[in-house]
């Protein structure tokens, strides 16, 4: 008899333990990257009052099967359905990153490692990517500073995106330069005293912005054109080699931070010298084409190049090329003009950059934007893979970590892409728990629990009963 009523305690016990998972499976419905849990029973040990025997063919008589009496029920496994992905929403933050496959994100107290599918993430006052709930890191892999672009796929460390470093792209000296557009011989501009001016954009090393000028003037020789140097203006307007005094310029020297030079008037140091094309200081066009001969035979360009003399932050020359120019008819009106870079953008020099944008690439590369037009990989989040993720530990904060059964992290994780995974910015993945089966759940739950309740009742009466005979 008072195996019965352990049974239902046993029983009792092992519902209210599903009853504990079903309710915490419901409280975290709205949990962002919460994985639901699952409980299976198992029978828990057996009394044999009497062994099983075997057949006997001597006496022909037959064996009989074990008599064994049940002492109840206790829980086997406690599963979480981690494979299985939660509805994403969509938030707008590009901070806020979904893992789209079976792969978890690393993060750091720290000390350790841990792993969540929850993506909410923010950058801190220290400019490290970390959780919005906890503040641990996000781990991944850095930039190799030997080559800028690529990533060094090693010991995973924190992501930290808005260093010092990172909140600015560094300015760079123009480099090369071309002539596009139209010379057309009858423009009025190439015969007068300045000839026809054209502007070019360019940058020192230290980012300060200036534009060469140079004058464009016809020759006595059909199809050239000299080509000559006439100033060096800063970003305020003031001409670094020419003074007031000088006919066609209207505002004194001054130098690069902006002063007026201390030498006397007339003297500025600030030089531009041009050598190279085909005929030195001449722009030359076939007579017959009109198309530009400071072109080799294979059609690359024989530039020009122009070293700046007087400012230490020029320290290298800049190759102007004027392929693309031509000498066409145009209604006696010259489109030629300047451009800085080659003719795909690149070398044009730049000022400094203030970081503009950050985002998140579906490989999980962080890139900066800045708003001198230029981008910076900052790294590159890396995740987590294990042989069984069902395994690993739950141990809150939306966090695992893991076990001997669910496979050791190596240090250094995976590219998300490798196992046809990617992430997605702006939305989180949220809880995987279905109300529809957690409700059914509850239901036979409570129905079990109640007839264990019945069990110790009846076997109370029974034992009741028994009592009642000495009476």
């Amino acid at each position: 008899m008072m195996r019965s009523l352990f049974s239902g305690v046993a029983g009792l016990r092992t519902h209210q333990t599903k009853m504990d998972v079903i309710g915490n499976n419901i409280a975290n419905v709205n949990t962002v990257g919460y994985k639901s849990q699952s409980v299976t029973f198992q029978d828990l040990m057996y009394q044999t009052t009497q062994a099983s025997s075997a057949a006997n063919a001597q006496t022909g008589r037959g064996g009989i099967n074990a008599k064994q009496i049940g002492l109840g029920v206790s829980t086997a496994a406690i599963n979480a359905n981690v494979t299985t992905s939660g509805a994403s929403q969509t938030t707008g933050n590009p901070f806020d990153v979904q893992i789209k496959g079976d792969s978890f994100f690393i993060v750091s107290d720290g000390a350790n490692n841990y792993f969540t599918r929850a993506g909410a993430f923010y950058v801190d006052g220290m400019g490290n990517l970390a959780m919005t709930s906890n503040g641990y890191t996000v781990m991944g892999w850095q930039e190799d500073p030997n080559e800028p672009g690529t990533i060094i796929k090693d010991t995973v460390t924190p992501l930290k995106i808005m260093s010092a470093e990172n909140l600015t792209s560094e300015p760079e000296q123009t480099r090369q330069a071309y002539l596009s557009g139209v010379i057309d011989k009858n423009s009025t501009q190439l015969t007068s005293t300045e000839g026809l001016i054209v502007n070019i954009g360019i940058y020192d090393e230290l980012g300060y912005s200036y534009v060469a000028k140079f004058s464009i003037k016809s020759s006595t020789t059909p199809g050239q054109y000299s080509f000559t140097p006439v100033d060096l203006v800063d970003s305020k307007g003031y001409s670094l080699m020419h003074s007031s005094t000088e006919n066609g310029y209207e505002k004194n020297g001054y130098d690069v931070a902006g002063g007026p030079q201390t030498t006397s008037p007339g003297t500025y140091p600030k030089t531009m010298n041009l050598t190279g094309g085909t005929n030195p200081g001449y722009l030359t066009y076939d007579t017959i084409t009109g198309e530009s001969e400071d072109v080799t035979a294979d059609g690359n360009d024989v530039p020009f190049r122009l070293t700046i003399g007087g400012i230490d932050a020029f320290p290298n020359e800049i190759v102007i090329g004027a392929g693309t120019s031509t000498m066409y008819d145009h209604k006696g009106t010259s489109t030629i003009k300047g451009n800085a870079g080659d003719y795909n953008g690149n070398y044009a020099g730049r000022k400094v950059g203030e970081m503009s944008g950050v985002a998140i690439a579906q490989d999980g590369k962080i890139t900066a934007t800045y708003d001198n037009g230029t981008s910076k990989l900052l790294g590159q989040i890396a995740v987590a893979n294990f042989a069984n993720p069902s395994g690993l530990e739950k141990i809150g904060d939306n966090l695992y970590q893991s076990t001997p059964n669910s496979g050791a992290f190596d240090g250094i994780g995976d590219d998300i892409t490798a196992g046809s995974g990617a992430l997605s910015t702006g939305v989180l993945e949220m809880s995987n728990v279905d109300l529809s089966q957690e409700f059914t759940e509850m239901i036979t739950t409570q129905r079990g629990f109640q007839a264990n309740s019945r069990i110790i009742t009846v076997s109370d009466s029974m034992l009741e009963e028994l009592t009642n005979l000495k009476r």
